[in-house]
């Protein structure tokens, strides 16, 4: 059993994605090639968002998104304290101050409550000039993004949207990827959708915004005579490999396909554990990609012996709250308490959620959490 299954993915697709990287080794155009732009109209069709700068991770996305809002020393940008580290990392290494806030404790996304507690803290302290807010879709669900903006709005912040790990989720009809004044999301492997390396995106409806992202992806190239050997502003190499473009475009594909197995597995789970554990909520309007299934039990501990006695795979994210860590020792919130998140570290547990996951071994894992937690 595996916790993602990129082999029965990769013989369902073999014959289109090896097709494709043929393509990109007889043209050769391995840094933007044609198949990028193709990729990005693919995107922009499927969130229905103006603007796709591809990227090279996920978190050069995040950080691209921050360098064209001019994020720097001296600008404190909010962040939820339950987290992967590049939502936070991005911020720190433009010299910026990461804010934390506690999340929601039935949807793990940032508590809205506290933002607008800790928005009222800093501006109250006036140590930071607070520029933005990073909102994460934890999980695979989207974050509360309609009060998230207005108070941004009422603030004069802007919003990031960090989508890694939601892309194809969905929040009140519309994709993620168009949330925000800006958005990103990631095409690591383990992703929703995800390339054979590392891979990202950024979305905007901004005109402006897109033309400085796409600058910078390319070393802060300009648009005069001299092309790429104009520099109008500091950049980086944050572009996405010609190879994994094609790839991508391929798993596209298929990719609303998975998006309905995941859905029915998560389904399962939910009807089948939910008097055992505490299972996911989803609020209406909502709909998660389902990057992971995470449950939270007092017994986690049980559970994970029990499924490494069965040879069943899990995970936990994350085991140390970013808060806690001593990266972040310097953030406002760092080493403080964040009592929501701190509660999660201690009891979440993803489970095997993959669209290629086998009946027989679902109910097997089902199986297992119960007997663990007796």
């Amino acid at each position: 059993m595996k916790f993602v299954d990129l082999d029965a993915q990769f013989n369902l697709v073999e014959k289109e994605i090896r097709e494709a990287i043929d393509r990109v080794l007889v043209h050769k155009q391995f840094i933007l090639g044609p198949e990028v732009g193709v990729f990005e109209q693919e995107l922009k069709a499927y969130c229905g968002v103006k603007h796709v700068i591809s990227a090279a991770s996920g978190t050069d996305a995040l950080l691209m998104a921050l360098m064209a809002y001019g994020v720097g020393p001296g600008d404190g940008i909010i962040a939820p304290s339950f987290t992967f580290v590049a939502t936070a990392e991005v911020i720190q290494l433009l010299g910026a101050t990461t804010v934390f806030v506690d999340v929601d404790e039935a949807t793990f996304n940032m508590d809205v409550a506290r933002l607008e507690e800790t928005i009222q803290t800093v501006k109250g302290d006036r140590k930071l000039n607070l520029k933005g807010i990073i909102a994460v879709d934890l999980f695979g669900l989207p974050a509360d993004h309609d009060i998230i903006q207005a108070i941004a709005d009422q603030h004069g912040l802007f919003v990031v949207s960090d989508a890694a790990q939601s892309f194809g989720a969905e929040y009140k009809n519309k994709k993620a990827g168009v949330f925000g004044n800006i958005a990103t999301t990631s095409f690591f492997p383990s992703k929703p959708l995800g390339c054979y390396g590392d891979g990202g995106a950024v979305f905007t409806d901004n005109q402006e915004l897109a033309d400085i992202v796409e600058s910078i992806r390319f070393h802060g190239k300009g648009h005069g005579k001299n092309g790429q050997y104009e520099n109008t502003r500091i950049g980086i190499t944050g572009r996405l490999d010609t190879l994994q473009a094609a790839i991508l475009s391929c798993k596209l594909k298929i990719f609303n396909q998975e998006l309905d197995k995941r859905q029915v597995i998560a389904d399962i789970y939910r009807r089948e554990l939910n008097d055992v554990v505490i299972t996911p909520t989803i609020p209406p309007g909502y709909k998660s990609s389902w990057s992971v299934y995470t449950i939270r039990s007092a017994k986690r501990d049980n559970i994970r012996r029990h499924f490494n006695k069965n040879g069943i795979p899990s995970a936990v994210y994350y085991p140390s709250p970013l808060h806690r860590q001593p990266a972040f020792k310097n953030a406002l919130g760092g080493g403080q308490m964040m009592p929501v998140t701190d509660r999660l570290a201690d009891e979440v547990l993803s489970l095997p959620i993959h669209p290629y996951l086998q009946p027989d071994d679902q109910m097997k894992i089902i199986a297992a959490v119960k007997t663990a937690v007796g």
